[in-house]
C-alpha cells in the first residue's frame, strides 16, 4: 500500500510554506501521513516548486484545510528533527517585509545561511575530512557512485539527478550528509575549506625501542637531526603511549628557535617522520581564558551607572562616547552582566574589519560562549554559528548586519556599535534593511535593552535622544591619558602658490609623515576612493573611457593594468593610443588609494606602505592580515578607504592624512555635510590612542568651510543643529521619512515613460506626501539598464506611511501589468541612505 494514502482514518495535514521566492505569498502543501505526528512550525522542508525546481521552504503554519484553487503537491522531505527557527523570527521576518516593502521569500533568502537551502541550484562536494576507504561499506550503491566521482569533482544538483538517473535526490542527499560525506553549497560562495593544522609523527618503522635505538646510532653524526627527534620525543611518550604517536605533535610547537626545519625535511624525505593535517575546530576553546574582570575609569563608571539608570525608562540608549574614551570597555561589561543574568547578547559592528580586532580581545574574556557571525564564513561556518545560538552553545555573538537573523530566543542585550555607519544598510539585493533599525524592533520583540553606541552620533538617532524616545548617556573624556588630536588644515590653494605640493600632497603633510617616521611612529593615510586613478583621459581631445554598461567612466586598477567599472564589474586592458585621435598622450587623472600607494613609496622608500581597501580584502583573511602587520608594526603607513576609520585601535599612529576632505564635503547629497563630518572625526580619532596627542593633517582646497570648524574644534553639538536646521526647512529625516523609487528598463524611452507615469499616478493618489521627480541620477545606466529616480518625502505627523506604502505598492503593481510596462523593474528603498 502506497504510504501516502494508508492509515485514512488519520486527518490530512497541510502546511504552509515560505519558499525563497520573490512572490508575495505562502504556499500550501502536503503533509504525509507518516510526519503528521513530526512536522513542527520552523522546520525546513524540502519541495517541489513548478515543475523543475526543487526549493527548501520553512514551515510557517500547520492546518487540515485544503487548498480550494489547485491540488496540494507533497513534502517530499522534512529536513530537521526541530525548528531551525523560531516564532520570533518569523514575526521579525514580517515586520521587515511589510516595513522594507520586501517580500517574505526575499527575507528568508537574506536570513537563512545558504547551506540550509537545499536547492535544484546547489552544488555538493566531499567533506574534507570524508575518508572513502574507511567507510566504503556503509553506502548504498547509489551513494557509493556519486561519492567516487565526487572525488575529482564538484556537481550540480542537476547533473547528480543525470548521474543517477534519479529525479528526486533529496533523500541520498540527506542521507549522505547525515553521515558527513558531503556538504552543500552555493557556485557563488567560496567552497567550505575547514581549519586545518600541520602535524608531525614518527613513522610506524620507529614505533619500537630497537628502532630509536638504531635511529640515534644512524644519526649520531648529524647534531641537528638528533636534536628534532629528541624534542619530538619530550612532548609525544612514544613508548609508553602509542596513541600518541597517531596523534603527533604540531609541526609549530615543534619548529622552535632551536631546531631546524630543513633537518626535519630530511627526516621527513628519509621516511623517519611523516607530515599530516588535521581539521581543528574553526571555533576553538581557548584554555586559560582572562577572567572577565575590566577595570573602568571614574568616567567610565559613571558613564555604566547612566546607562543603566537610563534602561529603567528607555528601551534604546544612546551612547555618545568621543573616539577613544573606551566605550569597548564599557560594552564589556554590560555583556558579562547580560551573561550573568542567563541571557543572550548580541553586538553589532558594522565592517568585518572592525569585528578582526575587537574579536580577538573579546575571544580572550568570553572563551566559547561567544560565537562570530559575518559574510567572510563559508556557509558551513554561518550553519554552525546558528546551530551554536539554537542549542545554547553561543549565547553571545559579535557580528555584521546579517547577525539580526540569528536565531536568539532570550535577547536581553544589543549593542549596536558606530551605529551612524552606513554599512548597516543593505542595498542590494531586497530587503533593504537598516540593521540599527531591525535591531531595534528585535529589542522590542525579546524586551531587550538596546545601546546604540557612537562618536559621531546620526542626526536622525541624536534627535530621538533628545527628544526622549532615546536614553542620551554621554562619555567626553578619552581613556586614561590619552588626549584628543591636534587637527591642521592643510590649504591646498596656497600651497599650490607656493609650489610646495608633491604630487597631490601638500608640503605639511609630506614633513608631518617624515616626522613621524623618525620617531618610529605610524601613519595612517584616508583616501575614500578605491583604484589606481579614478579616472584616465587623452590629454589631445578629452576622451576617457566609458563602462559600455553603464554611464560611469572606469577606474584605472595599475595592480591588474586594467580599466574597471566599480559598478557592474566590467574591464578592459587601457589602451596605447585614444581610440578617438590616435594619440599615445593617455594620462591619469585624480588619485585613488592605489596609487597613493605607489607614490608614497616613492617619497618614502625605506617605509613599508600597506593598503587597505576592497581590492586588497576580498579573501576571508584580507583584513586580519593587513591588520596584524599594521599592529605590530611591521608596516609603517597604511593607506585606505573608510575602512580605516571604523573604530580600529592601534598604539603607535601618531599622524592621520585626510587626502581630500573637499570631495567629501561637496558630494551632491542632504547628507555630505554628515558623512564627511563622521569620516573625518572617526579617521582622526586613530590618532594619538594612548598617553600621547595625536596629529591629523586634513588637505582641502575650501579651509574656512563651517564642517571643518566644526571638526577642527570637536564641536559635535554645534554641527548638530546646523544640520538640524537645514534639513527641518527642506523636509529631510528626521522630520520626514524618506522612499526612494528607482525605475529600470534596458530602453531608456521606456524608463521615462513608465517613471512620469509612476509619478503622475503617485501626486494623483498620494495628497500629503511629496514627490520629487522623475529624474536621472547622477549615474543614469548601470548594468545595461536606464534608470530614474522618484522621492517620496513622508513629514512625520502628517500622513500615515503605512498608508502610503499600501497604495504605493498597489501603483507599482497597476503599472507592471501594463503591456509596455510588463518588463520594467521599480525598486523601493524605503530610509534610503
Amino acid at each position: 500500500m502506497d504510504i501516502f494514502d494508508q492509515q485514512e482514518s488519520r486527518t490530512t495535514l497541510f502546511a504552509e510554506l515560505l519558499l525563497p521566492v520573490p512572490i508575495p505569498k505562502l504556499f500550501t502543501y502536503r503533509v504525509p501521513l507518516q510526519w503528521n505526528d513530526t512536522i513542527q512550525i520552523g522546520q525546513r522542508a524540502i519541495v517541489q516548486f513548478g515543475d523543475r525546481k526543487i526549493l527548501t521552504g520553512l514551515v510557517t503554519t500547520i492546518h487540515d484545510k485544503p487548498p480550494l484553487d489547485y491540488e496540494a503537491k507533497y513534502i517530499l522531505e522534512l529536513l530537521d528533527e526541530f525548528p531551525v527557527v523560531i516564532d520570533l523570527q518569523f514575526k521579525l521576518y514580517q515586520w521587515i517585509a511589510d516595513y522594507y516593502m520586501c517580500t517574505l521569500g526575499e527575507v528568508m533568502n537574506a536570513a537563512l545561511p545558504a547551506g540550509f537551502k537545499l536547492s535544484s541550484e546547489s552544488m555538493v562536494q566531499l567533506h574534507p575530512a570524508f575518508n572513502m576507504e574507511e567507510t566504503a561499506h556503509a553506502f548504498s550503491e547509489k551513494e557509493y557512485i556519486l561519492l567516487k566521482r565526487l572525488q575529482h569533482e564538484s556537481l550540480r544538483y542537476s547533473d547528480i539527478s543525470k548521474l543517477l538517473g534519479v529525479k528526486h535526490l533529496y533523500s541520498i542527499l540527506k542521507s549522505l550528509s547525515g553521515k558527513e560525506a558531503i556538504i552543500l553549497f552555493e557556485e557563488v560562495k567560496e567552497k567550505y575549506r575547514p581549519k586545518t593544522e600541520k602535524k608531525i609523527r614518527l613513522t610506524a618503522a620507529y614505533n619500537t625501542a630497537e628502532a630509536l635505538e638504531k635511529l640515534f646510532v644512524d644519526i649520531g653524526s648529524k647534531p641537528k637531526q638528533e636534536a628534532v627527534v629528541l624534542k619530538y620525543l619530550q612532548h609525544v611518550a612514544v613508548l609508553q603511549h602509542p596513541e600518541s604517536n597517531q596523534q603527533g605533535l604540531s609541526k609549530k610547537n615543534l619548529l622552535t628557535e632551536d631546531i631546524s626545519e630543513s633537518s626535519l625535511n630530511t627526516l621527513i624525505k628519509n621516511t623517519v617522520f611523516e607530515e599530516f593535517e588535521t581539521i581543528v575546530p574553526r571555533f576553538e576553546a581557548i584554555e586559560n581564558r582572562e577572567p572577565v574582570v575590566v577595570l573602568l575609569s571614574e568616567e567610565q563608571e559613571q558613564t555604566q551607572a547612566e546607562i543603566f539608570k537610563s534602561f529603567d525608562t528607555h528601551a534604546i540608549t544612546l551612547l555618545h562616547g568621543i573616539t577613544g574614551s573606551g566605550k569597548t570597555e564599557i560594552y564589556i561589561n554590560l555583556i558579562k552582566k547580560a551573561l550573568d543574568s542567563d541571557a543572550q547578547v548580541l553586538y553589532l559592528l558594522p565592517e568585518i574589519a572592525l569585528t578582526t580586532q575587537i574579536v580577538q580581545r573579546l575571544k580572550k574574556i568570553f572563551g566559547t560562549t561567544m560565537g562570530v557571525y559575518h559574510s567572510k564564513f563559508s556557509d558551513a561556518e554561518r550553519v554552525e554559528v546558528w546551530n551554536g545560538v539554537l542549542n545554547g552553545r553561543f549565547k553571545f555573538v559579535v557580528g555584521v548586519r546579517s547577525s539580526i537573523f540569528l536565531p536568539f530566543d532570550n535577547l536581553g542585550l544589543i549593542i549596536v556599535d558606530e551605529e551612524h555607519d552606513a554599512s548597516y544598510k543593505q542595498q542590494e539585493p531586497a530587503p533593504r534593511y537598516n540593521a540599527r533599525d531591525v535591531a531595534m524592533v528585535m529589542g522590542q520583540l525579546h524586551h531587550a535593552k538596546v545601546v546604540l553606541g557612537s562618536a559621531t552620533p546620526s542626526i536622525e538617532s541624536y534627535y530621538q535622544a533628545q527628544q526622549g524616545k532615546y536614553g542620551l548617556v554621554k562619555l567626553h573624556k578619552r581613556y586614561g591619558e590619552a588626549q584628543l588630536p591636534h587637527v591642521v588644515l592643510a590649504d591646498m590653494a596656497r600651497e599650490r602658490k607656493q609650489k610646495t605640493i608633491k604630487g597631490e600632497f601638500s608640503g605639511l603633510l609630506l614633513r608631518s609623515i617624515e616626522e613621524a617616521l623618525k620617531q618610529k611612529e605610524q601613519v595612517i593615510i584616508f583616501q575614500n576612493r578605491r583604484g589606481y586613478s579614478p579616472m584616465v583621459n587623452c590629454e589631445d581631445c578629452g576622451w576617457v573611457p566609458k563602462c559600455v554598461n553603464c554611464a560611469v567612466s572606469l577606474t584605472y586598477h595599475q595592480f591588474r593594468h586594467a580599466l574597471i567599472c566599480h559598478y557592474c564589474g566590467y574591464k578592459e586592458s587601457l589602451p596605447h593610443q585614444c581610440p578617438t585621435c590616435s594619440s599615445t598622450r593617455i594620462k591619469t587623472v585624480g588619485y585613488g588609494t592605489e596609487k597613493l600607494e605607489e607614490e608614497l613609496k616613492l617619497h618614502f622608500p625605506d617605509a613599508t606602505v600597506q593598503r587597505m581597501d576592497l581590492d586588497t580584502t576580498r579573501s576571508k583573511t584580507g583584513y586580519d592580515t593587513i591588520i596584524e602587520q599594521f599592529e605590530k608594526g611591521e608596516t609603517n603607513i597604511l593607506v585606505g578607504t573608510q575602512m580605516v576609520t571604523k573604530g580600529l585601535d592601534f598604539d603607535h599612529v601618531s599622524l592621520v592624512g585626510v587626502f581630500n576632505a573637499d570631495r567629501m564635503m561637496h558630494f551632491p547629497d542632504f547628507r555630505s555635510y554628515e558623512r564627511a563630518y563622521q569620516l573625518i572625526t572617526q579617521v582622526s580619532g586613530r590618532a594619538g590612542r594612548r598617553n600621547k596627542a595625536g596629529k591629523v593633517v586634513i588637505q582641502t582646497g575650501s579651509p574656512e568651510h563651517p564642517v571643518l570648524n566644526f571638526i577642527l574644534h570637536h564641536q559635535y553639538e554645534d554641527f548638530y543643529h546646523t544640520q538640524l536646521t537645514d534639513r527641518q526647512i527642506h523636509d529631510y529625516p528626521p522630520f520626514a521619512r524618506l522612499m526612494d523609487i528607482t525605475v529600470k528598463h534596458t530602453d531608456k524611452k521606456v524608463c521615462r515613460d513608465a517613471a512620469n507615469h509612476l509619478a503622475e499616478l503617485l501626486r494623483k493618489n498620494l495628497q500629503g506626501p511629496k514627490i520629487l521627480g522623475p529624474g536621472e541620477p547622477m549615474i543614469a545606466k548601470i548594468r545595461n539598464q536606464y534608470l530614474m529616480n522618484i522621492l517620496i518625502k513622508v513629514q512625520r505627523g502628517k500622513a500615515d506611511l503605512m498608508l502610503v506604502k499600501k497604495t504605493l505598492a498597489e501603483l507599482i503593481q497597476s503599472i507592471t501589468r501594463e503591456k509596455e510596462f510588463r518588463n520594467v523593474r521599480i525598486v523601493v528603498d524605503v530610509d534610503p541612505l
